[in-house]
């Protein structure tokens, strides 16, 4: 580990020289590629408080009761507890976020998963105890044809700043399913059912565990609830979701 830092912070001024560090949203130079431009890290939406207790809403006022801060629960969230322990959630999904997963995900921009973990990271809440870093699954097919799993990429960084262990294929996809884009709630979890299970090979390590589900972008919550139900068949004892961003609507 001391070695290869030392390798990379002997060639950084080489690469920066032959690269010049840009911002990714913008294409203004920085002065280390690790990051945004100060415009434009003021165009991410970063999630506040006060919250929803199990799903880290943003409540607007009138939607609470400020001397019922520690219990606040969103609407959806009373309407129909989540399966989940909760969502960690790095930016609130808006034009600059987009801009970032497309990036990342479709533009195989790899390098800016670091950047994503360390804002996903910091809404973490405190993990006493032993953790595992678990992604959200590609089917193969997907995965040869990206090439790389975004939520494995990210779950590899948020394993290393919140030092938990990563359990790469601790899920995986039992058939390929369809984009969700553009389906109901309702199609959408008709799609999923049966396509993501626990790996046989990890049940021992995900029994009792608590566990980081990871993802890029929570939209409907329709994979990470499939997820979520999966791991909790299992016995795992805690399931944390993480992501990048949220599209705040029905997710939760």
């Amino acid at each position: 580990m001391l070695a290869s830092r030392l390798v990379s912070e002997t060639f950084a001024p080489l690469v920066d020289l032959i690269y010049p560090p840009r911002c990714p949203l913008c294409g203004d130079g920085l002065a280390a590629q690790k990051g945004l431009c100060s415009a434009c890290w003021g165009t991410l939406s970063i999630p506040g408080e006060p919250a929803c207790r199990k799903c880290q809403r943003p409540l607007a006022d009138g939607e609470f009761d400020e001397s019922q801060s520690s219990t606040l629960t969103c609407a959806p969230c009373t309407a129909r507890p989540p399966r989940h322990d909760g969502i960690a959630a790095g930016t609130l999904y808006n034009d600059a976020a987009r801009k970032l997963v497309l990036s990342y995900k479709h533009g195989g921009r790899i390098a800016l998963a670091p950047m994503l973990a360390r804002l996903t990271s910091a809404r973490l809440p405190v993990l006493d105890g032993d953790w595992l870093a678990v992604p959200v699954p590609l089917h193969r097919f997907r995965l040869w044809k990206r090439g790389f799993n975004q939520s494995a990429l990210l779950a590899h960084e948020i394993s290393k700043l919140s030092r938990t262990e990563l359990v790469v294929d601790g899920l995986v996809r039992t058939r390929a399913t369809p984009a969700l884009g553009g389906l109901g709630k309702v199609a959408r979890a008709n799609t999923l059912r049966g396509a993501i299970a626990v790996n046989p090979k990890r049940l021992p390590k995900l029994r009792g565990a608590n566990i980081i589900l990871v993802d890029d972008v929570l939209t409907s919550g329709a994979t990470t609830s499939v997820c979520v139900k999966a791991l909790k068949q299992s016995g795992a004892k805690k399931v944390v979701i993480a992501c990048f961003s949220r599209v705040l609507g029905e997710a939760a």
